[in-house]
């Protein structure tokens, strides 16, 4: 049944997922250099902008694509968790191993942004953005529908011991 509380909270995981592709996670600025160090899901790039110009150039970028790939290995696992209410346990299997993918490229995430501040000026700190939290609303729909998908279990087993 799709229309369940713990599937719009599936859904919601997923597209927090999706989401955390077109946002920077993490920034930190050097005003006085014209330099920006930006953290996405796809790349750690270390830009300098010309004031006069207003061009943009890349000093220096590291691939990150591993955190993409985790992303949307999440997503993937919350659609498909979604089509699996028929078997809660198996529901709740899947929904264990996504918060493992999802912490794994939360972790990964956070690891880049802790290397990156002491890389990068380290006596300022960097800001976490938009696409850091999605990361954290993507976890906490997943508890949630977890915590749903429990209940219906319980209330299943309470009405199959009543008959």
């Amino acid at each position: 049944m799709l229309q369940r509380v713990q599937s719009i909270f599936l859904f919601f995981t997923a597209a927090c997922m999706i989401t955390i592709l077109f946002f920077p996670m993490w920034q930190k600025l050097d005003v006085d250099k014209n330099e920006a160090m930006t953290l996405t899901v796809m790349s750690l790039k270390l830009e300098k902008t010309d004031i006069e110009t207003g061009e943009v150039a890349v000093i220096s970028e590291k691939n990150t694509i591993y955190i993409a790939v985790l992303c949307i290995l999440g997503a993937a696992i919350a659609m498909y968790s979604i089509f699996r209410y028929d078997n809660r346990l198996f529901q709740m299997k899947l929904n264990a191993v996504n918060s493992l993918v999802m912490g794994g490229a939360l972790g990964l995430s956070v690891y880049l942004t802790m290397n990156a501040e002491k890389e990068f000026l380290p006596m300022i700190r960097g800001e976490y953005m938009l696409g850091y939290y999605f990361f954290v609303g993507g976890m906490i729909c997943n508890i949630l529908a977890n915590r749903f998908i429990k209940n219906d279990e319980k209330l299943v087993r309470s009405a199959d011991r009543i008959r």
